[in-house]
């Protein structure tokens, strides 16, 4: 469970960009704005981030084990080495975003944009890719 409430994270993001390394693990950050942020290597394990702007935000390395990414903006994000494993990415806007080397075994990734996605060498093991858009996905 993440030490912080949602206030205290909103108050935090209003004078800082860089979470690298923060505890969000649990966190409910529904609709947040978290854009261009760098969470490199945060634990957002278990974190609720439905419907959140993460537009080109750092999130190389980070911990999303079992996430709901639902319905999020994460175009041009960098997951580099990311856990996405068993994350719920259903209608998430991957567009750009590198997931290079990111590990998506059991993600839910039903109706996801991943259009012109970096997948390179990342783990799809048992995702549901159902709907997903693939145009122009680098693999």
């Amino acid at each position: 469970m993440s030490p912080f409430t949602r206030e205290q994270l909103l108050e935090l993001l209003q004078s800082n960009t860089n979470l690298a390394g923060i505890d969000l693990g649990g966190a409910n950050l529904e609709a947040i704005n978290l854009g261009g942020v760098n969470l490199n290597h945060a634990n957002l394990w278990g974190a609720r981030l439905t419907g959140s702007n993460l537009e080109g935000a750092d999130l190389s390395g980070a911990n999303l084990h079992f996430a709901d990414l639902s319905r999020a903006d994460l175009s041009n994000a960098r997951l580099s080495e990311a856990n996405l494993s068993g994350a719920n990415l259903h209608d998430a806007n991957l567009s750009g975003a590198d997931l290079s080397n990111a590990n998506l075994k059991g993600a839910n990734l039903h109706n996801a944009n991943l259009t012109e996605a970096n997948l390179n060498h990342a783990s799809l093991r048992w995702a549901n890719l159902t709907g997903t858009g693939l145009k122009g996905v680098h693999l």
